[in-house]
C-alpha cells in the first residue's frame, strides 16, 4: 500500500484573480446596493418612479409652466395661450426687496447691505481653518460687529439711562469675575470679594425696580440712588478682579467685559448723523437673521454655565440650573415669546425698557440655553473620570480644568447636538410673526394679502421661496458641523 501525501499550504504565490465583472464598476455597484435581492429590486424601482413622478411635476409647475416677469396678477392667471399657469415667480420678484429687508426705508437699505457684507467677511475667514489671526477675526466678529451692526441698523443715538449703566456694569462685573477664575492665579481673597461684589451689585440692580428711590443727574446721565450704589459695586468687582491678576495681560483680559460695556454705552448714546429706524420696520430675511445670530451667540455661553451649574457641588446652584432648565424646556417656544412680551418689562429695573424685538431675543437666547445646558451636559458626563483627575492633579483650578482640559472635549462630542439645536432655533424663528414681528415667513405671509397678487398660485410660490431659503441655511450649518466633526475626530480606531 502506497502512502500518499497531500499539501494544504501553497508553496507559492498564487497569481490574482480579478473580481467578476459582475460585481465590480458603476454596474456592479449598482447591483450590490440597489438590485442585490428581489426584494430590493420592487423596492429601487417603485423609489425610482416616484422620485422620478415628483421631479417632473415640480420642474413643469416651477420652470416649464412658471411666470417670471409681470407687474402684478394678471400675469399670472391662467390665459387661452397658457391655460396652466404654474409658480408665480413674478410675485416673489415684486416682493424680493420686502423679504431681504422688511419695512427698512428704501434710501437706508444701504445700511443692512454693510452690515450683511461685514458679516460675511468677518465669518468666512472664522470658519477657515486655514485662515490666521484668529483672535483677532474673533474679537472683531463677536466684540466689534454686534455694536457696528447696532448703529448701523437702529441710527445710533439712544437715550441711556443710569439704571442701564448700572445694569451692564453689573453683567460686565459677573462677566469678569468669570474671566479672573478661568484665565488667571488669582489671590483667592480678592476674587471672593469680587464675586460678592458682583452678586451684590446685581441683586441691587433688581432691587432697584421694587424700592423707589430718588434721582439726580451724574455725568450727563440720569441716576437713581439705587443703580449709583450697583453701579459703584460693579466698579468695586472689577477693580478686585484687576488687583488679583498677577501680570499685565490678565489685567487687561479682566478688562475687557467693563471696556465692552463702555464702548456699547458710547456707541448707543453718540449721534452719528444716521435716519433712526425703528425696529418695527425690520422684517424679512434681516429679522429672522438678527434673531438666529443673537439667539445663538446669547444661548451658547448661557447653556454651557447652566450645564456646570446643574453639575455643581453647590446645592444652591445647581438647584437653580435645574428649576432654569426645566422650566424653559417645560413650555413651547410660543408661551416663551408671550411671557418675554408682556412679563420681561415687569423684572427689569426702573427707567430700562425693551421694545418688542430686543424681548423675542431675550425669550429665545433662554429658551435655546435651556437645550443647550441638557447637551453639554450630556457631553460632560461622556468624559472619563481620570480627565477630571488628571486635571486636578496638574493643580489647576476649577475653571481652568474646565476651560483647559474637560470642555473643549465635551462640546466637541456634542457637535451634532449643538448644531442641532441651533437648526431647530433658526426655523422656530418663524414664530415671532405671533408677536407682531415680520420675519422672513411672516414677510412672504403678509404679501399675500396684497391685492395686486392674489392668484391660485402666490401662496404656494411664495412658501416654496421662503422654505428654499431656510433650507439654504440649515443645510450649511449642517455641512459645516460634519466638517467640525471630521477635522476635530482625534480618537483612537480599530
Amino acid at each position: 500500500m502506497s502512502e500518499h501525501s497531500v499539501a494544504y499550504v501553497a508553496q507559492r504565490e498564487v497569481p490574482r484573480v480579478p473580481a467578476p465583472r459582475k460585481e465590480t464598476g458603476f454596474f456592479g455597484t449598482l447591483r450590490k446596493n440597489l438590485f442585490a435581492t428581489s426584494l430590493d429590486s420592487a423596492i429601487t424601482i417603485a423609489l425610482a418612479i416616484f422620485v422620478i413622478w415628483g421631479v417632473w411635476r415640480l420642474v413643469h409647475w416651477g420652470i416649464m409652466t412658471a411666470v417670471f416677469t409681470g407687474d402684478n396678477r394678471e400675469a399670472c392667471l391662467p390665459t387661452e395661450a397658457q391655460p396652466v399657469v404654474g409658480a408665480c415667480w413674478a410675485f416673489v420678484n415684486a416682493k424680493f426687496g420686502q423679504i431681504i429687508y422688511g419695512l427698512y426705508p428704501i434710501d437706508q437699505r444701504w445700511r443692512i447691505d454693510i452690515v450683511y457684507a461685514l458679516l460675511a467677511v468677518l465669518t468666512v475667514p472664522m470658519l477657515s481653518p486655514s485662515v490666521p489671526w484668529k483672535r483677532l477675526n474673533a474679537i472683531l466678529l463677536f466684540v466689534v460687529f454686534p455694536f457696528v451692526a447696532l448703529v448701523l441698523l437702529t441710527g445710533g443715538n439712544f437715550a441711556v439711562s443710569g439704571a442701564w449703566v448700572g445694569f451692564l456694569l453689573a453683567i460686565a462685573a459677573l462677566a469678569s469675575v468669570l474671566v479672573a477664575a478661568s484665565s488667571v492665579m488669582p489671590s483667592e481673597r480678592l476674587l471672593r470679594v469680587a464675586r460678592w461684589l458682583a452678586v451684590v451689585s446685581i441683586v441691587v440692580v433688581f432691587l432697584n425696580n421694587i424700592i423707589p428711590s430718588g434721582s439726580f443727574r451724574l455725568l450727563g446721565l440720569s441716576f437713581t440712588t439705587l443703580a449709583l450704589i450697583a453701579t459703584l459695586l460693579a466698579l468695586g468687582a472689577v477693580a478686585a478682579c484687576v488687583a488679583a491678576a498677577d501680570t499685565q495681560a490678565r489685567k487687561l483680559y479682566v478688562l475687557i467685559p467693563l471696556a465692552a460695556v463702555v464702548a456699547l454705552v458710547v456707541l448707543l448714546a453718540a449721534n452719528f448723523g444716521l435716519t433712526e429706524v425703528p425696529t418695527h420696520l425690520w422684517g424679512g430675511l434681516l429679522l429672522t437673521l438678527v434673531v438666529a445670530l443673537v439667539g445663538i451667540v446669547a444661548s451658547l455661553p448661557l447653556g454651557i454655565l447652566l450645564a456646570l451649574g446643574r453639575r455643581s457641588h453647590l446645592p444652591a446652584v445647581r438647584l437653580l440650573s435645574i428649576i432654569f432648565i426645566e422650566f424653559w424646556r417645560g413650555v413651547p417656544l410660543i408661551t416663551v415669546l408671550f411671557m418675554s412680551t408682556f412679563m420681561i418689562p415687569l423684572l427689569l429695573p426702573e427707567g430700562v425698557t425693551f421694545n418688542n424685538l430686543l424681548r423675542a431675543l431675550i425669550g429665545v437666547a433662554l429658551f435655546t440655553a435651556a437645550y443647550l445646558a441638557e447637551v453639554v451636559r450630556g457631553g460632560l458626563q461622556a468624559i472619563p473620570k481620570g480627565q477630571f483627575e488628571g486635571a486636578q492633579a496638574l493643580g489647576l483650578s476649577y475653571w481652568q480644568m474646565m476651560r483647559l482640559v474637560i470642555m473643549p472635549q465635551a462640546l466637541k462630542l456634542v457637535i451634532p447636538g449643538i448644531v442641532n439645536s441651533f437648526i431647530s432655533m433658526f426655523k422656530d424663528t418663524s414664530l415671532v410673526y405671533i408677536i407682531g414681528l415680520a420675519d422672513l415667513l411672516g414677510t412672504v405671509r403678509r404679501g399675500f394679502a396684497d391685492p395686486n397678487w392674489i392668484t391660485p398660485t402666490t401662496a404656494a410660490t411664495g412658501l416654496v421661496f421662503a422654505g428654499f431659503l431656510y433650507w439654504v441655511f440649515c443645510f450649511g450649518m449642517s455641512r459645516y458641523s460634519q466638517f467640525l466633526e471630521r477635522r476635530f475626530d482625534t480618537g483612537y480606531r480599530r
